[in-house]
């Protein structure tokens, strides 16, 4: 959306219906599960307006949980056996948590699913334990914010997207991770620039050297897959 989208607020429900984007069979591309074969849920809508991101998730329209759920199981399964290949669901945005997705996360866990949720950490609802929780921090232009601590108990793995040129994103803060002894990745952002686009890749690895972090790229991208 390159920061032309709305900021909108938390939705409220049961979560017996959602705001989704799309639903479709891909490779998770970024962070710890890179590579996993994976079944995205792109939820509409987004808190923030960040002029990096290049998502579209405001074309979104609701759907009912036993839908989505049906879509998932089918994406889930080879079109040649028939049988479930992608264990992997990811729920991603736009920004999860603004919806009501604790029972979204219930009824994958309970079909046998490993659920991932990709969240920027300024908003949280509670979800099952087992739920592994994505975070990569977003510079509002005031620096990088602590992260409320009932999040930061969760996260899986901080992810910090890297820019060379860019002020806010030429560097990492402490947003509470040490606390938690928290994973970091670094990814080299993508300003769609050759010549950036190699600069922020050696500073991501600058950076990785001095602190130790890992090193992730958007690996759905040199695949050619969404």
């Amino acid at each position: 959306m390159f920061g032309k989208n709305p900021k909108r607020a938390a939705e409220k429900g049961s979560g017996d219906e959602l705001f989704v984007q799309s639903i479709f069979a891909t490779f998770q591309g970024e962070g710890p599960f890179v590579g996993y074969p994976s079944v995205f849920i792109r939820l509409g809508g987004c808190n923030l307006a960040c002029t990096f991101c290049d998502t579209e998730f405001e074309s979104f329209k609701e759907i009912k949980l036993n839908d989505i759920l049906e879509q998932v199981e089918m994406l889930a399964k080879s079109k040649d056996s028939g049988q479930r290949i992608r264990n992997l669901v990811v729920i991603t945005g736009g920004e999860p948590f603004r919806q009501p997705i604790a029972l979204l996360c219930d009824s994958l866990l309970n079909r046998g699913f490993e659920v991932q949720i990709e969240t920027n950490g300024t908003l949280y609802r509670p979800v099952h334990k087992s739920v592994h929780i994505i975070c990569s921090p977003k510079n509002t232009g005031n620096g990088y914010g602590q992260i409320r601590e009932d999040l930061l108990e969760r996260i899986t793995a901080l992810k910090f997207i890297i820019s060379a040129s860019i002020n806010l994103y030429d560097h990492i803060a402490e947003v509470g991770q040490s606390k938690f002894d928290i994973p970091i990745y670094l990814q080299p952002m993508d300003e769609y620039d050759q010549d950036k686009n190699l600069q922020n890749m050696k500073h991501t690895v600058k950076l990785a050297d001095k602190i130790g972090a890992r090193i992730c790229v958007q690996m759905h991208k040199y695949l050619g897959i969404e």
